[in-house]
């Protein structure tokens, strides 16, 4: 009797013990610091200095741009396009705001510069002490992530919001990787189902590699549905996260600048018939570009611009805000190339660089 009563009760206990994990996660997010008012006289810009990742020159290990944040800031300045003036510099995300998604045996093992190492592919990191790499790699990363986070917000309230940084699509709640330490896309989501008042959101990852973290956080979450458009012959080759993604569109290397533009069409309106959201995440990662040595395909600069042209107008036919993060690149060109492609996007209309004059 005892055994049998024991067998009944578990599940309560199970949901129970669920029923506490979600109101921690609901109590985390409503106390978090990473939304904030913006005043008008900004624009739903978002960078910080502190995005970019320098240290030694091992930086320059990985072949991923670590300076590239700043430096599409920097040929935006120098076009007329933004106004230093009017960027918003985002919170850095806490601990108890990364425990919303990552687990603390997650968040404790970056305490391990051997592991910070691993999953930024960067091996002299492995003999830094902790504190060095806490401050010089996760910090920048930290603050990324507030930037995606708030992003949610400001493109709630504005209609669109670009965040420079983030995108750190391989990172799930309990494992990094790829360049990909925090998982900020679905950090950003649960921030937005809870303060925003919304219950779907579309991820729209046009990277070229698999979004595989976000697939595996919204595996059984009929709330998110994702987009995925990716070179299915590079990392991470995670066949499992693939199961998860509402609409899978794979590419072959050496995919050209016509065939992309032309399967993204056919994407985005089969997206369109299937789900209805009320944010689209948008992962614009530039490693689509011909000549990226870890993306393969063979789109060009030019092609690139339509690409995200086509994803502003998407969403801005279904009148649902957008946040913008930049993701993977891993060529020097690749921030031009976004600066570019935000200058586009302002002089079609699809966003707005410049606040109003108060009449």
């Amino acid at each position: 009797m005892a055994a049998s009563s024991s067998s009944v009760g578990a599940p309560n206990v199970s949901s129970a013990l669920e029923g506490n994990s979600e109101m921690l996660r609901i109590n985390r997010i409503l106390s978090s610091k990473l939304y904030f008012d913006v005043p008008q006289t900004k624009v739903p810009f978002i960078y910080s200095s502190s995005y970019n990742i320098s240290f030694m020159g091992m930086e320059k290990i990985h072949p991923f741009d670590s300076a590239k944040w700043g430096r599409i800031c920097q040929f935006l300045m120098e076009g007329g396009v933004l106004d230093k003036k009017k960027i918003v510099d985002p919170v850095e995300a806490s601990e108890e705001d990364l425990l919303v998604v990552h687990s603390k045996l997650y968040l404790r093992s970056l305490k391990s510069s051997l592991n910070v190492s691993m999953i930024i592919e960067v091996p002299p990191v492995a003999l830094l002490p902790n504190c060095i790499v806490q401050q010089k790699v996760l910090y920048p990363f930290r603050k990324q992530v507030g930037g995606t986070i708030l992003g949610a917000k400001l493109a709630k309230e504005r209609g669109w919001a670009i965040n420079v940084g983030g995108g750190f699509h391989h990172c799930s709640a309990e494992r990094g990787g790829g360049f990909c330490v925090y998982a900020d896309i679905s950090l950003c989501i649960h921030y937005a189902l809870i303060r925003l008042n919304i219950s779907r959101v579309m991820i729209i990852d046009l990277d070229a590699h698999q979004g595989n973290g976000h697939e595996r956080d919204f595996s059984n979450d009929s709330r998110v549905y994702i987009l995925d458009m990716y070179n299915s012959g590079v990392y991470p080759f995670d066949m499992e996260a693939r199961g998860y993604i509402d609409q899978k569109v794979e590419l072959a290397s050496g995919t050209t600048t016509g065939e992309y533009l032309e399967k993204l069409d056919g994407a985005l309106k089969v997206a369109e018939r299937a789900f209805d959201p009320e944010l689209i995440i948008y992962n614009a990662g530039t490693d689509i570009l011909d000549g990226d040595p870890l993306g393969i395909l063979k789109v060009s600069p030019e092609g690139v611009v339509m690409r995200d042209e086509k994803v502003f107008k998407f969403a801005a036919d279904k009148k649902v805000p957008v946040v913008m993060v930049t993701s993977g690149g891993y060529m020097k060109s690749s921030a031009q190339v976004i600066a570019d492609s935000i200058a586009n996007l302002s002089k079609k209309g699809l966003i707005q660089m410049q606040v109003p004059r108060a009449e």
